[in-house]
């Protein structure tokens, strides 16, 4: 898996919204250097099994729209004396 990095942009907003979570479900304030440490962390530790779950269930949509696709394509054969 291709190491995910997001842009600094990215990450001060990820960092934000883990401080507003400490501030307002904790109750604990944390620094912005600490909000990056955890979100490094978290990306670490966890990363992995939320991109293998996007994997999946891109790949549960795609097999849905493919067969919704291959339903189309037979719909539009036109009659012949050939069968499949």
């Amino acid at each position: 898996m291709p190491e995910i990095k997001f842009s600094n942009e990215e990450k001060d907003i990820l960092a934000r919204k883990l401080q507003m979570y400490f501030r307002e479900e904790l109750n604990q304030d944390i620094g912005k250097f600490d909000a990056l440490f955890l979100l490094d962390f978290i990306a670490e530790e966890f990363g992995a099994y939320f991109y293998n779950r996007g994997l999946y269930d891109a790949q549960a949509l795609l097999e849905t729209r493919m067969e919704t696709l291959a339903e189309a394509i037979y719909e539009l054969e036109r009659p012949t004396e050939f069968r499949r």
